[in-house]
């Protein structure tokens, strides 16, 4: 069993097909809530990374209808699922889904206004040069925003990480600390102590020489 969870990391073959459907069902409230948290124009360019089944994709997309949503996984299965699943919107030029990793980002520098990444920084190796990446591909005044379903605070989590590898729990202070020492300012966290959801909101100078 510890192995179909291993498809929460990088989905892979029929378990990974699975998940990344299950994911996008699963995923829904605290992706709902997530984004009351964000005010994206309408004309943005998006980079949503770890997009996994392509949910968040669909949402951004209505989000910014006159802009442009950009989805990156690793996983072949999931960049097929997220392409499948917005199939309509890239017909349309609206949206493109490519295979990359976070540590190496395949993008011109200061190309986008907004970077989301739900369910997805658990899973980042050298997370804080991952953050430089994100840092590198957002234009100045841009944001950066994190949406988790475990907020690190609560003791129960602790058995995905026993059962997932290469899995980490942050909480929101570990998290600002990251996002500071990358480069990022304007650090926003907000919570629901309840569920143990929290989402994290960081900007780019608006001038690097500022």
């Amino acid at each position: 069993m510890s192995g179909f969870f291993q498809n929460t990391n990088k989905p892979e073959g029929l378990g990974g097909k699975i998940m990344v459907t299950s994911m996008n069902i699963g995923h829904t409230p605290v992706a709902t809530w997530g984004l009351t948290h964000i005010t994206p124009s309408k004309a943005d360019s998006v980079l949503e990374i770890g997009c996994g089944g392509g949910a968040n994709i669909t949402r951004l997309l209505a989000l910014c209808p006159e802009g442009h949503v950009t989805g990156v996984d690793y996983s072949p299965v999931s960049v097929k699922a997220s392409r499948k699943n917005n199939a309509a919107a890239i017909s349309k030029g609206k949206c493109t889904v490519v295979q990359a990793n976070v540590s190496a980002l395949p993008f011109e520098p200061e190309q986008f206004d907004l970077v989301t990444a739900f369910e997805t920084v658990y899973f980042w190796p050298d997370i804080e040069n991952a953050f430089r990446q994100v840092l590198s591909v957002l234009k100045p005044g841009g944001n950066f925003f994190i949406c988790n379903e475990a907020d690190g605070l609560n003791p129960a989590n602790e058995k995905w990480t026993s059962k997932i590898e290469g899995m980490t729990i942050y909480n929101a202070e570990q998290l600002s600390t990251l996002l500071k020492s990358a480069g990022f300012t304007d650090i926003q966290t907000d919570g629901d102590a309840k569920r143990h959801w929290l989402c994290v909101k960081a900007k780019k100078r608006e001038s690097k020489n500022v």
